[in-house]
Formats: C-alpha cells, sequence, structure tokens
C-alpha cells in the first residue's frame, strides 16, 4: 500500500511547485474550461510565496514523488498567485471572528483520483482548527468544486475572474467545523 506524507514546503522547493501547478492547471481542467479559459487560469492562480513564508503551505509526497501541494492561511487574500493582480490582503485573520483560508491547492496529474486532494484538504483544515479557526473559506475551480462539496464546504458566491483575458468561473466556499 502506497503513503502518502506531508511536509512543510520550503522555499528550495518552489521552482517544483510552481511546475506541479502549471501541469495541474493545464491538465486537471481539461472537460471543466475551455483552452481559452485554462490560459486565463493561470493570470489568477498559482503559487503564492506568502504561503510558504508563513510555513501553512504542504506538499504531499508520494512513491517518493510530490504527489500535490495546498495550503491554508491566517491571511485575508482568498486566492492567486504571487504575480496575480489586485488580490493581495495581507492583514492577518481573527480566528474568533473570520474564517481561515484554504490555498492553492493542485494535485499532480500523474497522482490525480487517489485521494491526494481529500488528503491535502483534512490536513490543512486540521492545521487551521488547530490554531483556534471554526470554519474554512476557498475559491473553488470548476475541477475543484466536487472535491469541496463532497469535504462538506458549501457555495456562498458564483464568481467570474477575467483578469486573464477570458471568463474563468470559480465558487467561493466555505466550511464550519
Amino acid at each position: 500500500m502506497t503513503t502518502l506524507s506531508f511536509r512543510v514546503a520550503a522555499t528550495a522547493d518552489l521552482d517544483a511547485l510552481r511546475a506541479i501547478m502549471d501541469a495541474a492547471i493545464g491538465q486537471l481542467q481539461l472537460g471543466f474550461l475551455s483552452a481559452d479559459q485554462i490560459e486565463s487560469s493561470r493570470a489568477v492562480m498559482g503559487l503564492d510565496q506568502q504561503l510558504v513564508t508563513d510555513g501553512t503551505y504542504f506538499i504531499a509526497e508520494m512513491d517518493q514523488a510530490i504527489a500535490g501541494c495546498g495550503g491554508w492561511s491566517r491571511r485575508a487574500t482568498l486566492y492567486g498567485g504571487d504575480h496575480s493582480a489586485g488580490l493581495r490582503e495581507p492583514r492577518l485573520l481573527d480566528p474568533a471572528t473570520e474564517p481561515a483560508r484554504i490555498r492553492a491547492m493542485y494535485t499532480h496529474p500523474a497522482f490525480a483520483r487517489r485521494g491526494v486532494g481529500r488528503a491535502l484538504l483534512a490536513h490543512c483544515e486540521a492545521a487551521a482548527r488547530a490554531e483556534g479557526f471554526a470554519s474554512c473559506e476557498l475559491m473553488g475551480t470548476m475541477a475543484g468544486v466536487p472535491l469541496y462539496l463532497s469535504a462538506g464546504y458549501r457555495v456562498l458566491e458564483d464568481i467570474t475572474d477575467d483578469r486573464g483575458g477570458a471568463p474563468v468561473p470559480l465558487k467561493r466556499m466555505r466550511k464550519e467545523f
């Protein structure tokens, strides 16, 4: 039986993380988005190095390879990478009144449909709960929405982000613990 392990991402992992994100955006959204929307997604999704700096971004390893990555945040930014214009909101959240953020969840396409995303999500939720948060919020891609719904998240808002050109549908979702 193959086991999945987690470790905190480090600065030395950034190039590997970007490669996984690029592959996941390009391959796992097929069937959910058009080619133009997938390309547009690259402008609003991706690596947020603040998560790595904060120590809240994790790498999931399976069979001695990076199977996926994902994190949570105590900061207000809901989604987007370092390069995403207009999305940065670095203020710290109040765990007593605000939900933690689940951020940048990606599974390497070679490990899709093997429980990596569900395990990463549970790992991130547990870390947020341990810091006193009573709920989590995320921005779900169309490819990720089925996982989040099955994990107990509910849709709060449908949005369309067209900053990359073609409009990309997203769903803001929340889960109470």
